[in-house]
This record gives structure tokens, sequence and C-alpha cells, in this order.
């Protein structure tokens, strides 16, 4: 009788493949570009989709397992915090502002990216790249879950947290963060995997998550540090996909190479505008700060970045022409971002302030060349100001850039004393730009920019205001429909943070944990 013998049990390599690429077939009763329409379209040519490789070579058993351990640890911290009143130990209320920006610009993102990747994954022919986006889109879903269940704690303590996906879709400022993912989506599958696979989570994902993981661990804020630093291991794997897209396209063919280029100034400068945010939030709406702006673009970007782009340099990648516009800006960005806020503080969901004069030392220190000779002038009348009762707020609506969607608040490079501004004729009408490189995108799609939706255009044009509004009524008050149009409550979610309810409660609850503890 024959002795039985015991499978070779398959290795990590040999187990990938089985799960993988054992689960792609051979269409036979339809063609497959038929079944994969958007595979050709863009211009990417792909000869051998088996080329492709994921060197963590994750098998959906082994993805759920970890995911399970995450998960698990996660939430005993975030139910820890709860409990505790974690809410209580934060530096100082100014920091739930950047909760509320947070929740708001970012975290619908994440569900955007989920819905994205699900949609490359399908629009693939090669099951590698399908089973990789699969798992990248299950990563951004828990990601929007995990933060939306670690914020809601904030929500039952702090105004402006109370409805962020309807504010999402409606917001000014927030369309920001939204034109970027909607443009996105809205591309092929290649440019998708490039604006967020690559230029988003390769280039840009540390200068958004390290810097607000890494301020909210500093100021108090364990629910948030533990949902970033548990997203950020996913992070990593995100990282990798995005690098390995890039290789794989470019080596597929010559003709990749001008698409691929193009795609990467595009989305890296997209990327960088959406970041605006992120460096207001730093230098300015943290009280206690980690790092400057200007500091963590030189880390992250300037030398990590750098050193991928030497790696890509072989391939033929250059570094995006915008860096150097960008190198210009890093010492003003901020600044002016934070200055825009506060004028138009008003009609925002979180409430802004004048820095100590600690703060500004804090900031002249890290910016030499340019706060003090620029900035600390602007931000000491404001204040003095304020002391007098006169407390600026500026009602009228700013011009939009046509790509970006930010307002044009951002200054010439190499000339911090005059707004940027650019525009082009397109059939008729005039579009306005914030830079060149805003520009350039729009005039090398000029039928999908001019489909974007500008709060700004959208107010003026009447389709902001709730339901049932008549602006023709005696003492009608545009900025106050707009507010409820945004399911914003006038002087509880937004104006100054002096004096504000967040403040007050805070202080209040802050004193009687005090008293009692």
């Amino acid at each position: 009788m024959d002795m039985q013998v015991a499978k070779k049990k398959l290795g990590l390599k040999e187990k990938y493949q089985v799960m993988t690429r054992g689960l792609d077939w051979e269409p036979s009763y339809q063609k497959k570009e038929d079944i994969y329409p958007y595979a050709s379209y863009e211009g990417i040519k792909i000869h051998d989709w088996d080329k492709w490789e994921d060197p963590f070579r994750l098998t959906m058993d082994a993805y759920w397992k970890y995911q399970a351990e995450k998960e698990r640890k996660l939430y005993a911290i975030i139910d820890a915090y709860a409990q505790n009143n974690g809410h209580l130990n934060v530096t100082d209320a100014r920091y739930i502002n950047t909760v509320k920006l947070f929740l708001t610009g970012v975290s619908p993102l994440e569900y955007m990216a989920h819905r994205g990747f699900a949609h490359a994954g399908r629009a693939f022919p090669g099951a590698g790249p399908r089973v990789a986006c699969l798992m990248q889109s299950l990563d951004e879903i828990r990601h929007a879950q995990t933060q939306i269940h670690a914020l809601s704690n904030f929500n039952k303590h702090y105004n402006g947290l109370h409805d962020f996906r309807h504010m999402h879709d409606r917001v000014w400022y927030l369309s920001v963060p939204k034109s970027f993912f909607d443009d996105a989506v809205t591309a092929g599958p290649f440019e998708f995997m490039v604006a967020i696979g690559f230029s988003f989570e390769y280039v840009l994902t540390n200068l958004l998550f390290v810097p607000f993981v890494s301020g909210a661990a500093y100021n108090g804020d364990m629910g948030t540090m533990t949902f970033g630093f548990s997203a950020q291991s996913d992070e990593a794997r995100h990282m990798t996909l995005g690098l390995e897209v890039i290789k794989f396209i470019l080596e597929q063919d010559p003709d990749n190479l001008p698409i691929v280029q193009r795609w990467i100034d595009k989305w890296t400068w997209r990327g960088y505008r959406v970041l605006t945010l992120v460096a207001m939030m730093m230098d300015y709406m943290l009280p206690k700060r980690t790092m400057s702006w200007k500091e963590a673009w030189e880390v992250y970007f300037e030398e990590n970045g750098g050193a991928l782009f030497k790696d890509l340099a072989r391939y033929g990648i250059t570094m995006p022409k915008c860096a150097e516009t960008i190198a210009l800006e890093k010492d003003h960005l901020s600044h002016q971002a934070w200055g825009t806020f506060y004028n138009y503080g008003a009609a925002a969901a979180f409430h802004t302030w004048v820095p100590e004069k600690e703060e500004m030392d804090w900031l002249a220190a890290k910016y030499p060349e340019s706060f003090d000779k620029y900035y600390r002038p602007r931000l000491e009348f404001w204040r003095e100001q304020a002391a007098k009762g006169k407390r600026f707020y500026n009602k009228t609506l700013p011009m939009l850039c046509q790509t970006c969607q930010i307002p044009m608040l951002f200054t010439e490079p190499g000339d911090p004393s005059k707004i940027c501004y650019r525009e082009v004729d397109y059939q008729g009408s005039k579009y306005h730009f914030c830079s060149d490189h805003c520009k350039a995108i729009f005039e090398h799609e000029p039928e999908k920019y001019v489909q974007s939706w500008l709060p700004v255009h959208q107010i003026y044009q009447g389709n902001c205001f709730p339901e049932g509004t008549d602006p023709t009524a005696e003492g009608f008050d545009p900025l106050a429909a707009v507010l409820q149009y945004y399911h914003l409550e006038f002087g509880r979610d937004n104006l100054d943070f002096e004096g504000s309810e967040d403040q007050k409660n805070f202080d209040l609850w802050r004193g009687q944990a005090t008293k009692n503890g």
C-alpha cells in the first residue's frame, strides 16, 4: 500500500499567486474591451497584466486577521477615552477646531477614496491590481468609520461637528477638498491611481496625517491619535501600492511616460492646494505645536519626496514643475490662509482668533524671513481693533479659482505683496485662477473644469438658500440664509473663539473636573 505523503504547505509567494492570479479568467462570450471599457481610453498601454506585483503579497484571510486585531485595540482605547472624559484632557478648547476641520474636510474624503478604489478595481483587466484596489477600498471605508466614531465623542460636548456630511457638500471652503476627489473619481482608473494612489498617498499623505496625528497626541487627544496611528499602518501599504502603480505603468510601454508625468505634475499641485488647510492648522490652530508647516514640507516633500523622484528618474520621471513655486510659497501659505479664514470667520464651521504674543514669537522664529515683515503687523492690528469692539468680519464673497476652488488669496511667487491672478477666455466666458499651475490644468481639460460647482457663484445665483427662501423680502440677510443652508447656527458654530460657547463650556467643565478630582 502506498504511504500518504503530506502536501507541501504553500509559501507566501505561491499562496499569494493562488489567491489572486487564480481569480482571473478569460471572457468567452463578451469582448474584453466591452467588459473593461475604461482600460484604454486614457491612452495608457498595458501589455502584460501579470507583471503587476504587490510587495506585501497580502491575501484576504491575512487582511481580515490583521484588521480585526487593529479594530479591537482601537475601539478599546476610544471607549476608555470617552468613559474617562478625555475631551477635558486636551490643552485648550481652541484645539477642538482642528478636529472640526478634519471631520468636515478630510473624513468624507476617506469615503470617496473607498468608492474610487472600488471603481478602479472594477475597471482594471488584471487580477493583481483588482485585488490590491479591493483591499485599499476596504481600508478607506474603515478609516472613514473609525474617524467618525472617534470624533463623535467631541460632538457630545462641542458645537460644529453635528452635520459634517451635509456641510462637506455645501460649505464654501470644503469645496476645496471635495473638488479634489470629485476631480479624481471622474478621471479614468489610471489617472485615479496616480492622483490618489501615488500623488496623494505616497507624496502627500505624511503631510496630512503625521502633523495632525502628532498634533493630536501633543495636545492630549488620545482618541484621535489612536485612529491616526491605526490608519497610518495602512498608509504604508497604500504608499507602496501607489509607487508600484507608477513603476508598473512606466515599465509597460515608453508611450506611457508623458501621460504619467503630466498626471504627477497636476496631482502634486492639486494635493498641495488641499494641504493649505493642514498648513493653517499646524501653524495657527494647535495650542501646542509640534513643527511648522515649512519644516514639515521640507522634511516630508523636499527631502523624502526628493529621494523618491531621484529613484523614479531612471524611468524618465522628473520632479513636478510646481515644486519651484511651492518652495517660494512655503514661507507664506499658512499665514495667508489663516488671514482669509479670520476675515470670513462668520461663514466658517469653526472659530477663529488672533494668536497670542508667545505664539507670534514662535511663528517669527519659524518664519524669520516673512512673519515679522508681512504678517505680525496685520495680526496685531486685528487684535487692537477687536479690543476696541471692532472685530472685523468680511461679509463680501471672494473670487474663487476655477480649478482648486480656493479664494484668490495667494500672492505672486516671490512677491508676497501682490495677489496672484490669472485668467482664461473659453467659449465666450472668462475663468479665473490662483496660479499658473491651476491655469495650466484648466487649459488641458477645459470641458471638465467649466463644470466646477463654485460656492460663491452658486450663492449669487440663489442656489445656496433653504427651500422657499425669498431673497426679495424686506430685511433679507443672505449670510443668515446661507448659514441655515449649511446647517450652521450663527454664533454657536462660527465667529470668534473669544467668548464662544465652546470656550466657556470647556473652561467650566475643566474647572469642575479639577475641583472634583
